[in-house]
């Protein structure tokens, strides 16, 4: 059911067909955050994730180990970010964000924002519970 659900939303995100992945492609080697910034949004905190071209070529569907390493990158940047509701959203921002969003200068994850499942996180565009920053 998860990788219906996860399936269901790359081809809502993709601005067109996504092709195969090519299982002879390396995966860049880290840095894969340059740098994280928390601001205010809204009245709120966010933190803005800054991801490095490495990053954004290992990211995405089914790249949970690079992804593992990038979080682990943000929280030595931020130690604060380290909740489960921030974690899930940068995972979903990891497997999603690229094909939705390329090059979206940062990708942003808000404490205040409700931990879900995983299908609810994807249907809210890795933004539960209120709306996603406009930049």
């Amino acid at each position: 059911m998860r990788c219906a659900v996860l399936a269901a939303a790359v081809l809502t995100l993709a601005p067109a067909p996504l092709s195969a992945a090519d299982p002879t492609e390396t995966v860049p080697a880290p840095p894969y955050v340059d740098h994280t910034r928390w601001t205010q949004w809204d009245g709120s905190k966010s933190l803005r994730v800054y991801p490095t071209w490495a990053g954004r070529r290992a990211s995405g569907l089914g790249a949970t180990q690079p992804g593992d390493e990038a979080w682990s990158e943000v929280l030595s940047l931020a130690p604060d970010a380290d909740t489960p509701g921030m974690r899930a959203q940068f995972m979903c921002h990891w497997y999603f964000a690229e094909a939705g969003a390329p090059g979206k200068t940062s990708w942003n994850l808000e404490p205040w924002r409700p931990v879900v499942d995983d299908n609810q996180m994807v249907r809210a565009r890795c933004n539960p519970g209120g709306a996603e920053e406009p930049f």
